[in-house]
């Protein structure tokens, strides 16, 4: 949305997270907030529970799948919470500016293989160490600034680009027709990859043609327009929709309780990898809509709220949250700094995660139309990941860290038969590729000297 700033008020306020702008243009601000969002925040529920088997072409489908649309609906449910946790603050924990909460891409490449064809039995596990993991997160808050140092930017893009290059197969599997459909005609057949082109190439268009509201939101807007021509192809069904409720309250350990070493372990080493992003979201927002640098009060709170909003997730069957950074851009974008902005589009959040029938209405989309926007979307997680990169100093000793790292965690993501004898919770951490690929780039950049060359 292009704003006349001037209307909102000084470039004073306007850079004050504690301004609330007139209603009138705070409103759309924060529908804009939740558009920038809202194809990311669902499609990492959707793909656990396409890889647990509940979700597209799994026999739930006769049911109107229950268990998806319930996860889609905890998605925005507790994204609102989290974001108002964030927002309005409570004592230390929130940072009380205007970052946006939502389900993370980060933790799919731990999740899928851990919950990989097991159904609804392999939610309990994972709920409990979404929880596990939330509170080990929160706890990171109180010495988030202490290990930054071994953090560098070496070592967070290669982390960030090795999560989009995990995904990328999830995306290209989708817009071909999804794993159901794997081995039959229809896979990868242009009846598929039609309505899946039209959304990158409409959200290409919405991205670079326009301005304001409708870039940002270009995602969305490619995703509509597939799911059209989809419909036109007659691959969309609605007959699902009558099945969920138009109210629904969540629900406390929905699948369970279960420890799952592999998962519990993954989420705790995932919240290191999500505590420094969040980091980097925060310096991100007060340097683009304030002009300034982030305190240390302002990133502890942050990782704080990262921690509880994830937990409480857990607990009701959502999935872990984070600080989203496609939010922190539109701040920079917009140089409005109001953290009540955001706070509206938590309340909107919050409000479609109580119906049910939004969650419905999502699954309608067919995989591959879904397959499209998450194409661009997980392309978008490995270029941020290689713009961190960018400020990498690439001399040799830097370059062998970085080569070691990748093709190791890469290697072993594509060919996880090579780990066939070892046990299955070191199996689950180690084909993710993204735990070996973090765990030696921190242990060498450590170790060994910067002055090697």
């Amino acid at each position: 949305m292009a704003t006349n700033n001037s209307a909102l008020g000084t470039p004073e306020q306007l850079r004050d997270p504690n301004y609330t702008p007139p209603l009138g243009q705070a409103v759309p601000l924060g529908i804009q907030h939740v558009l920038a969002m809202f194809a990311s925040n669902v499609t990492p529920a959707i793909i656990v529970c396409g890889a647990a088997g509940i979700g597209f072409g799994s026999d739930q489908g006769a049911l109107g799948f229950p268990d998806m649309t319930y996860m889609i609906q905890m998605s925005m449910f507790f994204a609102g919470i989290a974001t108002l946790i964030q927002t309005i603050g409570m004592g230390p924990v929130g940072a009380r500016l205007p970052i946006v909460q939502g389900t993370s891409f980060a933790f799919l490449p731990v999740m899928i293989p851990a919950v990989a064809g097991l159904g609804t039995a392999g939610l309990g596990g994972l709920m409990t160490g979404v929880v596990i993991g939330g509170i080990f997160h929160f706890f990171i808050g109180t010495f988030v600034k202490k290990i930054r140092f071994a953090l560098p930017p070496l070592v967070t893009g290669l982390i960030v680009l090795m999560i989009g290059l995990a995904l990328v197969k999830v995306g290209i599997q989708y817009a071909a027709g999804g794993v159901p459909n794997m081995g039959k005609p229809l896979f990868g057949s242009l009846a598929m990859w039609m309505p899946a082109l039209v959304v990158i190439i409409v959200t290409l268009g919405f991205k670079f043609f326009t301005k304001g509201m409708m870039s940002v939101a270009a995602v969305l807007i490619g995703l509509i327009a597939g799911y059209i021509v989809a419909f036109m192809m007659g691959q969309v069904d609605f007959s699902k929709i009558g099945f969920a409720a138009a109210f629904g309250l969540p629900n406390p350990f929905r699948w369970g309780f279960e420890l799952n070493w592999a998962i519990i372990i993954g989420m705790c080493l995932m919240a290191f990898i999500s505590a420094i992003e969040t980091v980097g979201d925060v310096s991100g927002i007060t340097k683009g809509g304030a002009g300034r640098e982030a305190t240390d009060e302002e990133i502890q709170g942050a990782t704080y709220a990262d921690g509880a909003g994830t937990a409480i997730a857990g607990i009701f069957g959502g999935l872990p949250n984070t600080s989203f950074s496609q939010n922190v851009g539109l701040i920079s974008m917009t140089g409005i700094m109001s953290r009540h902005v955001v706070t509206i589009g938590a309340i909107i959040l919050i409000i479609a995660g109580l119906i049910p029938k939004v969650g419905a209405i999502i699954n309608t989309i067919p995989i591959n139309v879904l397959g499209g926007g998450v194409i661009v979307m997980f392309g978008m997680v490995a270029s941020a990941g290689l713009s961190m990169l960018a400020d990498v100093k690439w001399n040799r000793r830097n370059m062998v860290i970085f080569a070691t790292a990748l093709s190791i965690g890469l290697g072993l993501q594509l060919v996880p038969e090579a780990l066939q004898h070892l046990p299955g919770t070191l199996k689950i951490l180690l084909t993710s590729g993204l735990l070996p690929a973090a765990i030696i780039a921190i242990v060498l950049n450590l170790v060994i000297p910067e002055d090697i060359d």
